[in-house]
């Protein structure tokens, strides 16, 4: 995922995003475990994937479902990313594609998908310690935890973007390890033939593919705070490929030694199920650092995707999408209120189970990426000379067929979801086509202040304009 030397584009000033010119900006380190967290946090939460549809499937999928999904969907985000370097990201593609209406919607359902998703990580950490604090099974000592929790890493969001990526960094090293450990005193014990085992007549595959899907989307979430990175037409491509082979390896080699170690027992695969695997197969010592490393993975998981969906709220405001107050930052360069939207849309959610969580995200994460495959072909059309640092080395004919497959895999996961899921999810998406006239209707009354920033370029709405109108 290098630089693209032979394109030939325009070339523009680095664009900053307003106001954060005095804020320390993330370097590629930082940067590589946002993405590591914005996607996976570890293979917390894949458990699923096998007692769907056995061990070889499990294992297939998570090789190659990132080419069909997760390698497309991280180039063209390097790619559009570097041409839009802002905190707007997927949904200033779309605006500049489609139009503010669709932009909005895009912002809308991914905002949205994002805090459903964040609503997941308290559900997992405490699945995850309920084992060895049974009293947050259920009941007040449950919901009491998550909100403590949502408070405290709400306020750690506060404090800073740098401060959340040197911790996901910490948190990811000391995530990872233990499965290495894990490995090295597997290895007696290792049986390949149990790698082999199928059953395709006994297979979930709705469970399957949304376990899957979850757990290998989200590439694009880092493109709302391109405007808070370091050099991010150089940086971001790099951080996205290195970021793609950790996960992939995060993912794999856990699964290979906790199906290879012990004999299967679909039954017993669901969230959680590493913890048990560990004692098993090291000792009550391993199930700790495993559930320890489970509740810092969470953790790591909420900071970073709290840091996106805020910061997509604050790109929204500096594009006039939303109330100028979205764009409000707090001393420490952060989006105030963007961050406790957010928190109190986590905090309302929490009450769903994971599988409906998983669900309800993956539906609305569908719409928002078909607008973001058209509006990346369409981009590539209306404007062909416009600046991309990295460019796909695709024409507008290979970008389409590139997109084909994750269409279908978004089209199968839609197919697929609950009539419970399907009519809660469109629920949503109506609130959105409704929302965006509404604010409309607001800001042309004058009852709040709305603003387009100077410091950002003007994007053409029209079908007709050059790619000039793309920068200053």
């Amino acid at each position: 995922m290098g630089e693209d030397s032979g394109a030939e584009y325009v070339n523009i000033g680095e664009v900053t995003s307003p106001r954060s010119v005095n804020v320390k900006k993330v370097a590629i380190l930082p940067l590589i475990f946002l993405i590591f967290y914005e996607v996976s946090g570890g293979p917390f939460g894949i458990e699923d994937s096998v007692g769907a549809a056995g061990p070889l499937l499990a294992l297939v999928g998570f090789l190659v479902f990132p080419f069909i999904w997760s390698v497309p969907e991280a180039l063209i985000t390097a790619e559009m990313g570097t041409m839009f370097p802002e905190n707007g990201g997927y949904v200033v593609w779309v605006a500049s594609a489609l139009g503010p209406y669709w932009g909005f919607q895009q912002g809308w359902m991914k905002w949205l998908s994002g805090v459903i998703d964040n609503a997941l990580y308290p559900v997992l950490f405490l699945d995850y310690l309920k084992s060895a604090i049974p009293a947050l099974g259920g009941g007040w000592p449950r919901v009491l935890a998550a909100l403590a929790l949502t408070i405290v890493l709400t306020y750690m969001n506060y404090r800073g973007l740098t401060i959340v990526g040197w911790v996901a960094v910490a948190l990811g090293l000391f995530s990872i390890l233990p499965f290495v450990v894990m490995g090295l005193v597997a290895i007696p014990k290792l049986e390949p033939s149990r790698w082999l085992e199928v059953n395709l007549h006994d297979v979930d595959w709705n469970l399957y593919l949304n376990t899957l899907f979850w757990n290998l989307n989200y590439w694009d979430s880092i493109s709302t705070l391109a405007g808070e990175v370091q050099n991010p037409k150089r940086t971001l491509p790099k951080a996205l490929f290195y970021a793609l082979i950790l996960v992939v390896l995060g993912y794999f080699f856990p699964l290979l030694i906790g199906i290879g170690a012990l004999p299967v027992n679909r039954e017993l695969w669901t969230d959680g199920y590493f913890s048990d695997i560990a004692k098993m197969i090291g000792g009550v010592w391993l199930r700790w650092w495993i559930q320890a490393a489970a509740a810092m993975s969470n953790m790591g998981m909420f900071v970073a995707e709290m840091s996106s969906d805020s910061f997509q709220l604050l790109g929204m405001a500096e594009r006039g999408m939303l109330p100028e107050f979205f764009g409000k930052r707090s001393r420490y360069g952060t989006p105030l209120v963007g961050i406790l939207f957010s928190a109190s849309g986590v905090i309302l959610l929490s009450w769903l189970s994971f599988q409906e969580i998983v669900a309800a995200e993956n539906f609305l994460y569908c719409f928002g990426m078909i607008l973001e495959f058209i509006s990346f072909v369409r981009l590539r059309m209306k404007y062909p000379t416009a600046s991309r640092p990295y460019k796909i080395p695709l024409g507008t004919f290979g970008s389409v067929l590139m997109c084909i497959p994750p269409t279908i895999l978004i089209c199968v996961v839609l197919a697929l979801s609950s009539l419970k899921v399907a009519i809660v999810s469109l629920i949503f998406v109506v609130i959105g086509l409704v929302l965006q006239p509404s604010l409309k209707y607001v800001e042309r009354k004058r009852w709040l202040k709305f603003s387009v920033s100077a410091d950002l370029p003007d994007l053409d709405y029209s079908t007709h304009g050059s790619a000039d109108t793309l920068m200053q």
